[in-house]
């Protein structure tokens, strides 16, 4: 006896494939939007404090935690192998080239992203979005648009903050509080890291997340049911689906970048 009916699978792909359709329409004009977004920056700079600032504490502690780890580890790894001198170099690609760009987006994911949905969310129940509609004025361009390009912008700039305030950590706990050389510290770090390779790749990595991350919370606050428990399932899905994706899109990016 068969649980599922065929036509139940085909409603469910039918179902599917509709919100496949519904993102990709939303992301192309969020895209096409961005010229007349721009042109009106007091919207954008609002959204950046609201998304920046507020989550510029968050960053600046993780960042300054994660270099603290990283010099202790590192030291005590590179130490085995008598390396202990190229500490500045170890901690400064592991956070231009990975922890800066993925653990800035997943707390990005986690504060901001959420913040993205449960606003939206709740202009959805509140019917806001609908009495914009009614008014000739079209949400996306007003309300979503703004958030996306300052969520593409916001996000490069704090993981630059996360992988400075790391190197700075690291730069603590190994030539402070263990005694690494100073100079061989920084000159190890400045002749190792190349600007186009490792910080570039870094800055690239920075803003596809931006694009991932600030996407999938303006959807999922766009497509929430307009009810107090869909706005709490929509920001619950925005944080696993940005999560997932960032780990993901890390691995597809590094692979392409270190291969060519």
């Amino acid at each position: 006896m068969s649980w599922y009916k065929p036509s139940d699978v085909g409603f469910a792909v039918r179902s599917k494939l509709a919100d496949i359709g519904m993102a990709a329409r939303l992301f192309a004009q969020l895209l096409r939007l961005a010229g007349p977004t721009l042109a009106r920056p007091a919207l954008v700079r609002d959204q950046i404090h609201f998304l920046g600032n507020y989550s510029l504490a968050i960053i600046i502690v993780s960042g300054l935690f994660v270099g603290f780890v990283l010099g202790l580890q590192g030291y005590y790894i590179l130490q085995r192998y008598g390396s202990s001198e190229a500490l500045g170099l170890m901690v400064a690609l592991s956070l231009l080239r990975e922890l800066g760009p993925v653990v800035a987006a997943l707390l990005f994911a986690g504060r901001a992203g959420t913040s993205l949905t449960a606003e939206i969310g709740l202009m959805r129940a509140g019917e806001q979005l609908s009495a914009m509609e009614m008014m000739a004025v079209d949400p996306v361009h007003r309300i979503l648009a703004p958030r996306f390009w300052a969520g593409v912008i916001t996000m490069p700039l704090l993981a630059a903050v996360f992988s400075a305030v790391g190197v700075l950590g690291g730069w603590v706990v190994g030539v402070l509080m263990i005694g690494v050389d100073h100079g061989a510290f920084w000159s190890q770090m400045q002749g190792g890291v190349d600007v186009w390779r490792d910080l570039g790749n870094g800055v690239l990595k920075s803003v596809v997340f931006g694009f991932t991350v600030t996407f999938v919370a303006l959807l999922q606050g766009y497509a929430a049911r307009p009810t107090p428990e869909g706005v709490a399932r929509a920001t619950t899905r925005t944080v696993v689906m940005a999560s997932l994706a960032v780990l993901a899109l890390d691995f597809v990016l590094t692979a392409m970048m270190f291969s060519i």
